[in-house]
């Protein structure tokens, strides 16, 4: 096997856990940071299952940026959407040939849509980009950041596209490699330049994408003013620690008296 196969299969599995054991540290984080106030934002539910209704609304049709903005709706929710179909179109790389999964994703419609799925991604990525350039107040409060994550992500659109479209990789070994991967049984990565550029920033990505402002894709579910139910007069909002220091408190003058 060539140096360059080891090199990114290192590479590889040393991304893989930078990803897995920082995303796991930052959701502990979120889970355990505290809410001592109720918060909502209102009109909220006021019931568990409304809470659960209204984040799917946030997570499948992003209801509060429809309500902002609409154009920034159109842009953000087309490209998460493309987004979610390149992910099944490349499941298929991942996955044994014979599981039945495959053999769902592997669909002609399923794989046109993620391979067509493209021009809507690069389509909503620049308009996202453009905002941040020419709307003044975006602008204003956009980091370098901001824009480098933007174009990491185009580029790695980009070279998906340009392999799709303009020149084919070696699927097959490319496939091969990645069950390699993860069955720890290498295999040759085929030696190709635009593969490798899609894959160099596929590694970029996973590294950044812990400490990064990506982060908003698992932050979301633990947004107090997203997840609380709107309950306050029904029931007391305490916070663990604060309960902690009530009961020690209730404990103390009990032992006084």
């Amino acid at each position: 096997m060539s140096a360059l196969s080891i090199t990114y299969a290192v590479l590889f599995v040393v991304a893989t856990l930078i990803l897995v054991i920082g995303l796991a540290r930052k959701i502990w984080q979120y889970a355990t940071t505290p809410a001592p106030l109720k918060i909502p934002t209102t009109p909220a539910p006021t019931t568990v299952g409304g809470v659960v209704l209204r984040m799917a609304r946030e997570v499948v049709l992003f209801a509060s940026l429809f309500k902002s903005n609409k154009w920034i709706w159109i842009f953000g929710w087309m490209f998460h959407f493309a987004l979610l179909l390149a992910f099944f179109r490349h499941l298929r790389y991942a996955l044994p040939p014979d599981s039945w999964l495959h053999a769902l994703v592997s669909f002609e419609l399923v794989q046109a849509a993620g391979k067509y799925g493209g021009y809507a991604m690069l389509v909503g990525l620049l308009g996202l980009l453009t905002r941040r350039v020419v709307v003044d107040r975006v602008r204003y409060i956009s980091s370098p950041s901001d824009y480098l994550m933007l174009l990491l992500l185009l580029g790695i659109a980009a070279t998906g596209m340009l392999m799709s479209f303009v020149s084919h990789t070696d699927i097959v070994g490319l496939k091969q490699f990645v069950l390699g991967l993860i069955y720890f049984d290498w295999q040759p990565l085929p030696d190709d330049g635009l593969l490798i550029t899609h894959l160099s920033l596929v590694l970029i990505l996973m590294v950044v994408f812990p400490v990064s402002k990506l982060l908003h894709a698992p932050g979301v579910f633990f947004s107090p003013t997203r997840n609380q139910v709107d309950n306050p007069r029904e029931q007391r909002h305490l916070a663990p620690w604060a309960a902690e220091m009530e009961a020690r408190e209730a404990s103390a003058k009990s032992s006084a008296q």
